[in-house]
C-alpha cells in the first residue's frame, strides 16, 4: 500500500524500484556508458526514467535466463501543450485519454497531477519528478436532468477537460507548474498525467479487500521485485523488468515490444564472451513470466464470464490461457507454473475469455516479438479494471511475491520436445 501511495505515475513508480534496488545493493548503470559487468554483480538499468530492468548474474557462465515482466503505466489522461480553456467562468485543462481509461470512473473525484518536467539548466536537460500533495482538477459530471438513457458516451475534448481555476488567461500553466515546485521560465519539456491521489483502503467485513489506483499493474510490479530481491543468481541470469506503455500498444521506445529487453541482454550476454551459438541456446532454455492483472469473476455480469473458468478475490495467483496466444501460455509453461505452485502449496486459479469475448493483450506475446522465449501469463484477480480505483483481494499479493520468489529460487525441469 506505501509503495501505491507512493507511485503517482509510471516516473514515481521506476523511481521507487530503482529505489528498492540499490537499497539491496543493486549498482545503476546508465545507457549511454559502456558496461563492465562483474560475475556475480547485480546491476539495474533505466529507460526513459519509466521502464526498468533489472539482473543478478551468476559466477559462472548462465545456464538460462529466468525473467519477470510487468508494467508500470496505468490508463488516465494526458496533458496537451498550451494553456487552459476559458469558458463561462471556469478554466479547464486540455487532456487527452491515455490508454482504456473507463471514463466514469473519474468524473466528480478530486485529481492532481503527477510525471515529470525537463528543466534546463547549463545548456543540459534534467529530470526533475513532480507530484503535488494537494487536490487540483475535478472533471463534474453532467446532471442526471439533462442526460437519457440513449445518450453517446462522454468526449473527452468536450466533456472530460478537468477543471482547474475560475481564473483565465495563458498564464494558467505557468501557475500550475509552481504548485509542481518548478519554475516556467526553466522548463524545456513535460509529461504531465491525472492522478487519483485517494487513498489505497482495506475495506470488507474482515478488511479482505485492497482497492487502490493503479492496481493494474503496480501490484504486479511490486510482487515480483518482493520475490526477485529475495533470490539469489546460482546457474542461471535472474531478469526483473518493469516496461512503459503497455496501455498503449508497448511499441514506444521503452515498450515491452521496444529493444530496450534485447539490447540489455546483448549486452549481458557480451560480458560472458557467449559465441552467437551459446546464445541462441541459452535463450531456448530460458523462460518469461509476464505479470499482469487478471479479471476476477464480477457476480453483476456473470454473462461475460466463462462459465468455467471464473478467478475469485483471495483466490491466489491467476494463470491466463488464450487460444489466440494474446496471452503466452501453453501446456508446457502452464505444466511450470503448477509445478511450482504445487511445491509451495501456493493457491492457483485459471483464466480463459468467454469464447464470445476477443479479450485483451499484454507483455509476454509482444516482448516475444524481440526475444523469443518460452512464456506463461499470470496475474491477480481484480475487479474494475482501468477503473480510476481498482479492487483486488487484500491477501493475493502474497501468492504473486511467492510465486516469484520460487520462480526465481527454484530448481526448473529442463523441457524436451
Amino acid at each position: 500500500m506505501d509503495f501505491l501511495r507512493r507511485s503517482p505515475g509510471c516516473f514515481h513508480a521506476v523511481r521507487n524500484l530503482a529505489e528498492m534496488l540499490e537499497a539491496a545493493g543493486f549498482q545503476r548503470l546508465q545507457e549511454t556508458d559502456l558496461w563492465s559487468l562483474q560475475p556475480g554483480g547485480n546491476y539495474y538499468v533505466t529507460r526513459n526514467g519509466s521502464s526498468l530492468i533489472a539482473f543478478r548474474l551468476p559466477e559462472d557462465r548462465p545456464h538460462r535466463l529466468r525473467l519477470t515482466a510487468a508494467h508500470t503505466d496505468s490508463p488516465t489522461f494526458k496533458l496537451k501543450p498550451g494553456p487552459g480553456l476559458t469558458d463561462g467562468g471556469l478554466t479547464r485543462l486540455n487532456v487527452e485519454q491515455y490508454g482504456g481509461a473507463i471514463r466514469q470512473s473519474w468524473l466528480d473525484r478530486p485529481l492532481s497531477v503527477a510525471g515529470r518536467v525537463l528543466v534546463e539548466k547549463e545548456g543540459d536537460l534534467r529530470q526533475v519528478l513532480v507530484a503535488p500533495d494537494r487536490d487540483l482538477l475535478l472533471i463534474p459530471s453532467l446532471a442526471i436532468h439533462f442526460t437519457s438513457p440513449d445518450q453517446d458516451a462522454p468526449s473527452v475534448q468536450s466533456n472530460l477537460l478537468p477543471v482547474l481555476t475560475t481564473e483565465g488567461g495563458p498564464a494558467v500553466l505557468d501557475e500550475l507548474l509552481r504548485v509542481c515546485g518548478v519554475e516556467p521560465e526553466t522548463v524545456a519539456g513535460m509529461d504531465l498525467y491525472l492522478t487519483n491521489r485517494e487513498e489505497p483502503r482495506l475495506w470488507g467485513l474482515k478488511n479482505e479487500f485492497l482497492s487502490a489506483p493503479k492496481l493494474d499493474d503496480l501490484a504486479c510490479c511490486y510482487g515480483t521485485m518482493e520475490g526477485f530481491l529475495e533470490s539469489e543468481a546460482d546457474r542461471d541470469a535472474l531478469i526483473y523488468c518493469a516496461f512503459d506503455n503497455e496501455e498503449v500498444g508497448s511499441t514506444s521506445r521503452q515498450g515491452a515490444a521496444s529493444t530496450f529487453l534485447r539490447d540489455t541482454l546483448e549486452r549481458l550476454f557480451q560480458s560472458f564472451d557467449l559465441t552467437s551459438d551459446e546464445r541462441h541456446a541459452m535463450l531456448a532454455r530460458s523462460v518469461l513470466v509476464s505479470a499482469d492483472n487478471a479479471h476476477a469473476f464480477h457476480p453483476g455480469y456473470p454473462a461475460v464470464a466463462d462459465p468455467v473458468n471464473r478467478p475469485k478475490l483471495n483466490g491466489g495467483l491467476v494463470l491466463k490461457h488464450q487460444a489466440a496466444q494474446k496471452y503466452t501460455t501453453d501446456g508446457v509453461s502452464s505444466a511450470l507454473c503448477r509445478m511450482l505452485c504445487k511445491a509451495h502449496d501456493i493457491k492457483l486459479q485459471e483464466y480463459t475469455n468467454h469464447s464470445d469475448q476477443r479479450g485483451g493483450s499484454t507483455l509476454g506475446n509482444l516482448s516475444n516479438t524481440q526475444v523469443s522465449l518460452r512464456a506463461m501469463d499470470i496475474g491477480l484477480p481484480q475487479l474494475a479494471m482501468h477503473s480510476a480505483y481498482e479492487t483486488m483481494g487484500a491477501g493475493d499479493p502474497a501468492s504473486l511475491a511467492a510465486f516469484s520468489k520460487a520462480f526465481f529460487s527454484d530448481r526448473l525441469p529442463e523441457v524436451q520436445e
